[in-house]
């Protein structure tokens, strides 16, 4: 038995021993923890970029084989055999393929832009109901095409918002097309406008499309991601429509809220502050930087 002050001492050394017995042992599982999270992180990482190589690799070829390919059968010197209609629906190919080429880029840009903080908006007063009946005259060719109904309806007087009209536009046409995108033949999309008391302006784009489960919303909101791969090859697209069109809600200072049920549709739901209160917030005829 351990007696006085020697019996203290060999106790304190006891206690310290075990002390950094104990913190060591906290520090080695603490390190264990870090780098199994690390590697998880890496191995997301990793799959996030294989994904983005895959996906981009296949936007951009589409349109660059069909840029090239019908490119050179024009400069082919056998022409005495292709009529002018021919040489017309050709360019018209690749005139199309090189637009498409050209908004794929667009989109990277503009996603790599609001992430790096870089990104800029105009502050104007917007009448939006304006914006939206223009913007849906755009689309009115894709919905006919695609054989689905495209409506446009407004309830009550619309208070202007404030913002840059152009990415508002933006914003619209991503959503809106994107559900005419996955609505089959002989259904619809319906934009709703109303408005939200002396807040601002809500609006609705809902369609009676295939729908998605609620991890399914989650990956459609992900940069680059594709909700699952039939899907993806029945409708072909970069993963960047939703992620930009909330990013430039979020960006005017409003909110972007998807409801979804597979087989039955999804109904985006869009709402922007007035104009009164986004200008008491940031001053007037300013510019805004990326959140």
């Amino acid at each position: 038995m351990l007696n006085g002050a020697y019996g203290d001492t060999r106790a304190n050394s006891l206690l310290n021993e075990y002390s950094t017995m104990l913190g060591e042992a906290v520090l080695r599982r603490r390190t264990r923890t870090a780098e199994h999270a690390a590697r998880i992180e890496a191995e997301l990482a990793s799959q996030v970029k294989s994904e983005f190589v895959s996906n981009m690799s296949h936007e951009l070829r589409t349109p660059l084989n069909t840029i090239i390919g019908f490119s050179k059968i024009l400069c082919e010197k056998e022409t005495a055999s292709r009529s002018p209609e021919e040489t017309v629906q050709y360019a018209t190919l690749i005139n199309d393929a090189a637009s498409n080429l050209l908004a794929v880029i667009n989109d990277i840009l503009d996603i790599s832009k609001m992430q790096s903080g870089r990104y800029t908006l105009d502050n104007r007063e917007i009448a939006i109901d304006e914006t939206i009946e223009h913007t849906l005259r755009h689309l009115s060719a894709q919905a006919d095409e695609a054989g689905v109904s495209l409506k446009f309806e407004r309830a009550g007087r619309l208070a202007p918002v404030r913002g840059d009209e152009v990415k508002l536009a933006q914003m619209l046409v991503n959503i809106v097309s994107n559900a005419i995108k996955f609505t089959k033949p002989g259904g619809a999309v319906c934009v709703l406008a109303q408005a939200a008391g002396n807040a601002g302006v809500t609006v609705h784009v809902q369609d009676t499309g295939v729908g998605m489960s609620a991890d399914e919303v989650a990956i459609a909101l992900r940069p680059f991601g594709q909700v699952d791969g039939s899907r993806s090859r029945w409708r072909e697209g970069t993963g960047l429509g939703l992620p930009i069109a909330r990013a430039l809600v979020e960006l005017h200072g409003g909110d972007l809220n998807i409801e979804s049920t597979p087989g039955e549709g999804t109904e985006v739901t869009i709402f922007l502050p007035a104009a009164h209160l986004v200008s008491a917030a940031s001053g007037e005829d300013s510019k805004w930087s990326s959140i």
